[in-house]
């Protein structure tokens, strides 16, 4: 499994660049993911997707279909591409610490 290294911390990743276990996730990862990304500044709109996934996540076992995202943060869908340009499933789920979504996220 290849490893990524950022800011004094090693990440185990799948061959998509997703964190290995939701329980390695720190801060240090969101870091790593802004800037693979492409993202300059993290707002509290990104904090509150990225939260919002997290607590879905804990309790469910799973990401939120991006019409539940979508209701729980009050964001548009074509505002949470915006916030994260390579979608919430890709973007915003690895920046969660979350598995890569396999269904419609």
């Amino acid at each position: 499994m290849p490893t990524v290294e950022f800011e004094g911390n090693t990440f185990q990743v799948d061959e998509d660049g997703f964190i290995d276990d939701f329980n390695n996730w720190n801060e240090s990862w969101v870091q790593y993911v802004k800037g693979t990304e492409g993202i300059e500044n993290l707002t509290d709109e990104h904090w509150k997707v990225i939260n919002v996934l997290q607590e879905y996540y804990k309790k469910n076992g799973i990401a939120p279909m991006v019409r539940i995202l979508s209701k729980v943060t009050g964001y548009k869908l074509k505002y949470i591409y915006e916030l994260f340009p390579s979608g919430p499933g890709k973007g915003a789920c690895k920046m969660a610490g979350l598995p890569k979504p396999t269904g419609c996220v």
